[in-house]
């Protein structure tokens, strides 16, 4: 494919991370009037309307057992990654939060190999794990001038990354099904918000819908509901399309360094130099421990695409 016909899907996928390196910082200002319950449950209804208008064919199944990979992936993508990653929001910084749930890579890397029986990772993931660890450690104790660890944020963040992983691997059986990429989303979102539902009552839970008045809450929320959660979707769906999984994937690590930087122009959040070298130090363990894994993808792409053209 020529360099303009991959321009759009470049041009998608930098969308996605400037969207996506955002919504940190737009969660943090909904918790101001919003639990993190109700932000989670108002933005994922609004994508599956969403995305039910955009696409209103039920999924039927080929196999009533497979409903147990789209309740798992609604459980794990929706449900516990972003009600962990929004209450670690109200214990920590949103850049904290930004950098440290982009190590779920790594999560995945591990839960593939054991799972998925996939290949063994190398010593370039280790060494980027151990790069990563290091990194996150220094953003715990770079709170301020003082060291002061944010551990129960930090440490949800963590497991908002794990979850993310799992989710990542239920997925990527269920497109393996061969069933449509925005119909499976759609499932996930309907899993996701059927397990919100028995939380709502204790978790403090309200409606109150004159809170909506206020611009920046409503816009806040439809920026999350139709902006992150649906367009974003379609939008790296078309990229992936254009440029591959592997390229595609670059953008990925962009997204920490737009939370960083959004935090600190809009919540005026300062970044220490411990901070930066912790933020630093993660990109750095994520990219050398892709370096190895993108050549492999790169090859089995490139593979892909002669056995296509050569039939």
């Amino acid at each position: 494919m020529s360099d303009s016909k991959k321009l759009p899907g470049h041009l998608a996928a930098l969308f996605c991370t400037l969207v996506w390196g955002t919504t940190f910082i737009s969660t943090k200002v909904l918790l101001r009037d919003f639990n993190p319950i109700e932000i989670l449950f108002f933005r994922f209804a609004l994508g599956f309307v969403a995305l039910w208008l955009a696409c209103p064919h039920a999924l039927r199944l080929t196999e009533r057992k497979q409903e147990w990979l789209f309740a798992g992936a609604g459980l794990a993508g929706v449900t516990l990654y972003f009600l962990l990653e929004n209450i670690a929001l109200t214990h920590t910084f949103a850049s904290n939060v930004g950098v440290i749930v982009a190590v779920s890579p790594f999560f995945t890397a591990l839960l593939s190999f054991w799972l998925l029986k996939a290949e063994r990772p190398g010593l370039n993931f280790f060494l980027g794990f151990a790069a990563a660890i290091a990194g996150i450690g220094l953003i715990s104790f770079s709170g301020s001038t003082q060291l002061q660890l944010n551990p129960l944020g930090d440490l949800l963040a963590v497991l908002a990354g794990l979850a993310w992983s799992f989710y990542s691997i239920l997925t990527r059986k269920i497109l393996a099904l061969g069933y449509k990429s925005l119909q499976v989303t759609r499932r996930c979102f309907f899993y996701g918000l059927l397990f919100m539902l028995p939380c709502l009552p204790f978790m403090n839970f309200h409606w109150d819908l004159a809170r909506f008045n206020a611009f920046v809450n409503w816009s806040n929320v439809v920026f999350l509901g139709l902006g992150a959660s649906a367009l974003c979707f379609v939008a790296w769906t078309f990229a992936i399309k254009r440029l591959g999984a592997v390229q595609s994937s670059v953008y990925i690590y962009l997204v920490p360094v737009v939370t960083v930087i959004t935090a600190a122009l809009i919540l005026q959040e300062h970044i220490t130099w411990m901070a930066a070298l912790g933020t630093a130090l993660t990109l750095a363990g994520l990219v050398v421990s892709e370096i190895r894994q993108f050549g492999v993808r790169k090859k089995a792409e490139a593979l892909q695409r002669r056995g296509q053209g050569s039939t």
